[in-house]
């Protein structure tokens, strides 16, 4: 969500700020200082170092709301930042951990994913909605760093499944049966972008990915 980057704060609106939560500020307190000394009995006058403490006391309460109201200001500015970073990827290919893959009509997706070791062995399952597993693919042997297998589109059974987003797990070991870590990774061009929340989330086909966890960007083909 954009806000509006060009309402800086104003000590004005500190002051509005303190007096609606304390009754007062500093305007006010100064002219109930300058009615009292006008007021004053000339044989007895008030503490008038009484007077300069509580006025700079009160100072200092003002300055502090101007400075959480600049912050905020600060913030929201940088929120738009990076609500219009988000939108700039749009057409473009990013890269993000993540355990998704999404499956179109026709042609075989990539499951994506690094490998912190060397693996004899990796097997990748491909899940549904429910958490099923509906198709494992053999990988072989593959290389530290990132690997990928092809999915086309099948189950176990070989019938072709409904395109959308489907989700993945890395099971690969060593020589030695030792487990190998692995992490999933989301790859696509980003076709749209949600700003309803706090944090812009990128589409990319019917997958999301929140914009902070983008770990790359290059051109779109």
């Amino acid at each position: 969500m954009i806000t509006d980057a060009t309402s800086a704060a104003s000590t004005s609106q500190a002051a509005a700020a303190m007096k609606q939560a304390t009754g007062m500020n500093k305007d006010d307190f100064l002219k109930l200082f300058v009615t009292q000394l006008q007021n004053q009995d000339p044989l007895n006058p008030q503490d008038g170092t009484q007077f300069i403490s509580q006025l700079a006391q009160l100072t200092q309460v003002e300055q502090a709301y101007n400075t959480n109201t600049n912050l905020q200001s600060l913030l929201s500015q940088g929120n738009n930042a990076g609500t219009l970073a988000a939108v700039s990827l749009i057409g473009k290919e990013v890269e993000a951990p993540g355990s998704q893959v999404e499956l179109s009509s026709g042609s075989a997706s990539a499951v994506n994913y690094n490998l912190a070791r060397s693996a004899t062995t990796v097997t990748v399952s491909i899940l549904d909605a429910n958490g099923k597993v509906v198709k494992t693919i053999d990988g072989g042997a593959q290389g530290i760093g990132n690997n990928s297998v092809s999915w086309d589109g099948t189950d176990n059974s070989g019938a072709t499944l409904t395109p959308g987003a489907y989700s993945f797990s890395v099971s690969a070991k060593d020589a030695t049966g030792n487990t190998v870590t692995s992490t999933g990774l989301v790859r696509g061009k980003v076709n749209g972008v949600d700003m309803s929340g706090t944090t812009p989330i990128l589409s990319v086909g019917s997958l999301k990915l929140n914009l902070t966890d983008v770990t790359s960007v290059t051109e779109g083909a």
